[in-house]
């Protein structure tokens, strides 16, 4: 009888230890659904949001590029329309700007020296007083290059006679007059690599220059 007892209760205990881990292992099984459900929750976000990352980033990416490139076509555009103001071979035109290699497109850079260079072209300004013994000397030049054509022909005339004795003296004598104005020509290459306009100070300069020089060679060689 006490041995049916005994068994009956290690049973019960049995029984009572099964259902105790059965339900631990209930709770167990729910707690790692519900951590797996998280998880793939959490993932599913994660994938959503970098999606829409992706595509927000690609839509600012495309509408940066077609900034870009209608900035530089603009750039371009008004680089032709200077060029046709200008001329082709006018110094101060150069090439358009243009991003260097590695470097992102600044797009107001590129118009930034669009509008400096048209506005140095529509204003240019003048040559600084530092210049004026330069311009002096490209007078004085001129007109003593020009005074020294003018004995050559003179000397070819008195050289070969007939009808080049009476043409080249003349002829000599339009080269001298014409040299206070020669010194011109290098001013105004002067004036284009700095940016600046031939002002009427900086021509008299060597105009000036040029007509002393051309009285004074007269006056001495004469």
């Amino acid at each position: 009888m006490s041995g049916d007892l005994e068994r009956d209760l290690s049973y019960a205990r049995a029984i009572r230890r099964l259902a105790e881990l059965t339900g631990r292992a209930e709770a167990e099984r729910a707690e790692a659904d519900g951590w797996y459900d998280r998880q793939c929750a959490a993932a599913d976000r994660a994938v959503h949001d970098a999606e829409q990352s992706v595509r927000r980033a690609e839509a600012e990416v495309s509408a940066a590029q077609e900034e870009v490139d209608r900035t530089e076509a603009e750039s371009v555009h008004l680089w032709s329309i200077l060029r046709g103001q200008l001329g082709a071979n006018d110094r101060r035109v150069g090439e358009p700007p243009v991003p260097r290699n590695g470097v992102p497109a600044d797009v107001e850079a590129l118009l930034d020296g669009v509008r400096e260079l048209l506005d140095r072209a529509r204003n240019p300004g003048e040559l600084p007083p530092a210049t004026r013994p330069l311009l002096a000397l490209f007078g004085v030049l001129g007109a003593a290059a020009a005074y020294a054509l003018g004995l050559a022909a003179r000397a070819l005339g008195t050289r070969y006679g007939g009808d080049l004795a009476v043409a080249m003296p003349v002829l000599g004598l339009l080269v001298t007059l014409v040299g206070p104005v020669v010194g011109l020509a290098p001013a105004r290459v002067l004036a284009d690599r700095r940016h600046a306009g031939l002002d009427v100070r900086s021509a008299l300069t060597v105009v000036v220059a040029g007509l002393v020089t051309t009285g004074a060679l007269f006056g001495l060689l004469r």
